[in-house]
Parts: C-alpha cells; sequence; structure tokens
C-alpha cells in the first residue's frame, strides 16, 4: 500500500498515542509536558503492531529510503524494526540463508564477550535504518547512532514514528545532529499536526491549551495552533 500521511496520523489518533495531562510531567528528556506520545499500546498487539509494520514499511518505499537492515532503538522500537526487518526481508528478490541479518540491540551490554555479541543480539549490517517511536529532544536515539558508528555499522537514516517538534538544548533539532554524522533524519507524523486533531478529538480545556502552547513558545520548533 501507498504511504497515506492522513491515514497514518488517524491511526495515531485512534491507537490513543497522543493524550494530554492534567497537570505537566517530567518527560524522558526532561521536561515537563502538557501533552504526550506513547506508542506503548500498539507495540504491545499483534494486529495493532501488524499495521504499523505495513506503514513504516509503505513510507521507507515512498521516501526511497535506502535499508539492508533495520535496527530499533533498545528503549523504544526494538520489536518494531524486527517485524518490518521479518517482512521487509522477505519480499526482496535475493531472500535467501544469511542474505539479512535480524539485529537487535541489549539495553545493557554484557561485560565479557565479542564487542558485537555483547552489543547486540545478532549485529546489524548493510544499509542500517534505525527506527525510533518519539523524538524530543532525540538523546536515546543519538545515542543509539552513536554506539553504531563505534561499531563501524554503517546508519544511512533514522525514523520517528512521531516527531515532538522540539528543538534540543542548544536550539537545533535532532535532524541536524544526525545531519551532522551523514544520517537522514525522517519523521512519520509530527507534533504539530497531531495535536490540533487530539484536541478537538478530546477536548482537553483552555488551561492545557495554554500550557502547551507555552511549551512550544520555548521549545518548540515553530508556534503550535490547537484549532
Amino acid at each position: 500500500m501507498p504511504f497515506d500521511q492522513n491515514k497514518f496520523n488517524q491511526f495515531v489518533l485512534d491507537q490513543g498515542i497522543v493524550g494530554f495531562f492534567p497537570q505537566p510531567i517530567k518527560l524522558v528528556s526532561g521536561r515537563m509536558s502538557s501533552w504526550y506520545v506513547n506508542w506503548r499500546n500498539v507495540s504491545s498487539d499483534v494486529f495493532s503492531m501488524d499495521q504499523l509494520v505495513q506503514f513504516v514499511l509503505a513510507f521507507v518505499k515512498e521516501k526511497k529510503i535506502p535499508v539492508h537492515c533495520f535496527y530499533g532503538t533498545p528503549d523504544g522500537a526494538t520489536k518494531l524494526a524486527v517485524l518490518c526487518q521479518f517482512q521487509w526481508a522477505k519480499k526482496q528478490s535475493d531472500y535467501g540463508p544469511a542474505k539479512y541479518p535480524l539485529a537487535m540491540g541489549r539495553k545493557t551490554p554484557k561485560d565479557h564477550g565479542d564487542p558485537k555479541d555483547r552489543l547486540f543480539v545478532g549485529a546489524p549490517s548493510g544499509q542500517v535504518v534505525v527506527l525510533e517511536d518519539v523524538t524530543t529532544t532525540g538523546g536515546s536515539l543519538l545515542k543509539t547512532v552513536q554506539k553504531l558508528r563505534e561499531q563501524d555499522i554503517e546508519v544511512t537514516a533514522a525514523i520517528a514514528l512521531t516527531n515532538r517538534n522540539e528543538v534540543m538544548d542548544d536550539g537545533r533539532h535532532v535532524r541536524d545532529a544526525l545531519a551532522d554524522m551523514g544520517v537522514a533524519y525522517h519523521c512519520m507524523s509530527q507534533g504539530i499536526q497531531l495535536l490540533p486533531l487530539a484536541f478537538q478529538q478530546l477536548q482537553p480545556g483552555k488551561k492545557i491549551a495554554q500550557s502547551i502552547k507555552a511549551e512550544f513558545d520555548e521549545f518548540g520548533e515553530q508556534p503550535v495552533s490547537l484549532s
């Protein structure tokens, strides 16, 4: 299927990925926020994960992203990357024994053995595309890419399921930091597009709207419209 941005945004909403907190809470990035992006519901359901995999593969095809191996950030997208790799590899004309790796990273490296065994349960190879569920400041994604590069693994692109459209503390976006490494950044959905849709659907109220607008004034790539 071709990638359809509107259908993917609706999938995000239908799955309850985007929502709001009654009071701001601290995110993994360390920032306080009144809204969340949480892909956990999808990653724990076979049917929903199958739908997500099809969206990812369609996105990669549309953007013509070169890939030999999908690799997920250990904290956010390991299962998704394994499923994408499995389905994508089987569709390739040269599919066969020892042609395509099935890679997973260890969240905590082993303290013994070969370096690649310590870091991976199956090492990635070839043109690697790193998958991440959400980018805010992009810390975990940048850390993952750097670890791969230290093992002389070629990372050609990184794909975030959702980009919160926030900048890092130095005022740059994660795409800029990745570009410095020679890695292309792509996102399948964006906070500035999802928030107005979620706000209309959930009607969280004026106080939360003001809080979110203040967040984007401080950290956003651009102001956000919730109408």
